[in-house]
């Protein structure tokens, strides 16, 4: 059976920099699979090469069957991968409503007649209902992770990448969007990849995880083989003292 994502060999150069160097795996449909790594690791910039917004210098990135090379984003959206982003990208000027139609207009969603009512359904979902005709600007930041859902979950996508959802959200805002997300996996039966330095919250949520440090793949494995494996180890506090003096 072909995987819904395959990565192979994915090398991103930016001059002499490397920031992305030959990585290589593969994604189920129906996984809840998290990319984990310090800043700089490169996931960030996975998640550009797979989602077209900057071109791979080397390496594949097949979809559905589909090479996604040389693609467009709004062509790989269409194609059912859709994502959110670091910093919330919300259609200034609209409200919540209008932000989520605009997304509803995706090929992909061709299939449903009232825009606005599913757009409704879409903002019951992620938690926002009855609150349509907000204007974006009004929104705090939590609920403004929320939207950049709902506009995803709108194109109807095969595949979810989130990009730090957790980001900059307080101990009481996570563990809801902790289980919004969980919810899209098992109720909608959702293919999500999720990129997250909050590491309790991140372990908790995740059924496998692909460690990254400076651009390369490190270790693949489920979460309690993940924390205790010493590469990782070392990327996130170093070596110790005896093994500095080893090496």
């Amino acid at each position: 059976m072909t995987a819904l994502l395959e990565v192979n060999g994915l090398t991103k150069r930016f001059g002499g920099l490397t920031a992305v160097k030959n990585v290589t795996f593969t994604l189920e449909k129906g996984e809840l699979t998290g990319i984990l790594g310090p800043n700089g690791a490169g996931k960030t910039t996975l998640f550009n090469l797979l989602t077209g917004f900057i071109p791979p210098t080397t390496g594949t990135v097949t979809f559905n069957g589909e090479n996604m090379l040389g693609l467009a984003p709004y062509k790989i959206v269409n194609r059912g991968m859709a994502r959110t982003f670091q910093l919330c990208r919300p259609f200034v000027g609209m409200n919540l409503l209008e932000n989520v139609v605009v997304a509803c207009l995706s090929p992909r969603a061709h299939g449903d007649a009232d825009k606005e009512e599913r757009a409704r359904h879409l903002l019951e979902q992620v938690g926002l209902g009855g609150r349509g005709a907000e204007p974006v600007e009004t929104l705090p930041y939590g609920d403004l992770r929320r939207l950049e859902i709902a506009r995803a979950l709108a194109t109807r996508p095969d595949l979810l990448l989130l990009d730090e959802p957790f980001a900059g959200l307080g101990s009481s805002e996570i563990e809801p969007l902790a289980q919004l997300i969980k919810r899209l996996h098992r109720e909608e039966h959702l293919t999500i990849l999720l990129i997250e330095h909050k590491l309790r919250e991140f372990m908790a949520l995740v059924s496998r995880v692909i460690a990254m440090n400076f651009g390369e793949v490190i270790a693949i494995g489920p979460p309690e083989e993940i924390v205790k494996n010493p590469k990782v180890v070392e990327a996130y506090i170093g070596k110790t003292e005896d093994e500095h003096v080893s090496a």
